[in-house]
């Protein structure tokens, strides 16, 4: 199949679906390797940046989706309903951060690094679809564990949390408390990360 035809099927398939389709479905669909299909997309993503248009592909983890740009939503927005708009508070955004940075982390983890109950916050990142469960820790209780979700990456423009932005070194002081106003030199010492205790996961 050439590079026109396919460009052509996997825009249709994109559209059509409004979903993000996995790279192994149009494997499958148009019978071409996984190098092919990359190839036929980036072609596709260079056509809609070279021509102005209104729309582009993204890569979510192993899969593509079609959508608007990020330049139009002003544009865009006012034709949807604003509810549909997620509305984070400071604590959301802190709770998200953690959950981020720390896949599959429980509640209590994540109370005892915030300091405070999130119950609340955590229900309402469900709610909004960008975190969701990730399996029973094998531990007393066996406590549920909680980890971003594609609409999370969707959300903040990234492929998968390895774009995530790299989280600034730090120091502990004498009461082993992170010391957030001070940058680490180059030839300082830096505090070790702290550890999380490696239990194995177990799903529902």
């Amino acid at each position: 199949m050439n590079q026109d035809k396919a460009k052509g099927i996997i825009e249709s398939i994109l559209f059509s679906t409004g979903r993000e389709v996995r790279i192994t479905e149009l494997m499958s669909v148009l019978e071409m390797n996984s190098e092919e299909i990359h190839n036929v997309i980036n072609s596709l993503k260079l056509d809609y940046k070279n021509e102005a248009r209104g729309i582009d592909i993204i890569n979510i983890e192993d899969s593509y989706q079609l959508c608007t740009k990020k330049e139009n939503y002003e544009y865009i927005y006012p034709i949807f309903d604003k509810r549909s708009k997620p509305n984070l508070s400071g604590a959301a955004l802190e709770t998200l951060a953690i959950i981020a940075y720390n896949p599959r982390i429980t509640r209590a983890e994540i109370e005892t690094i915030r300091g405070v109950n999130s119950d609340g916050t955590i229900y309402k990142l469900l709610d909004y679809n960008l975190i969701e469960e990730s399996g029973k820790l094998d531990a007393p209780g066996k406590p549920m564990t909680y980890k971003t979700s594609k609409e999370f990456l969707k959300l903040f423009g990234i492929s998968n949390l390895d774009e995530l932005p790299v989280l600034p070194k730090y120091k502990l002081d004498e009461n082993r408390q992170i010391v957030i106003d001070e940058i680490i030199e180059e030839n300082d010492i830096e505090a070790p990360m702290p550890e999380r205790e490696d239990i194995s996961m177990k799903n529902e």
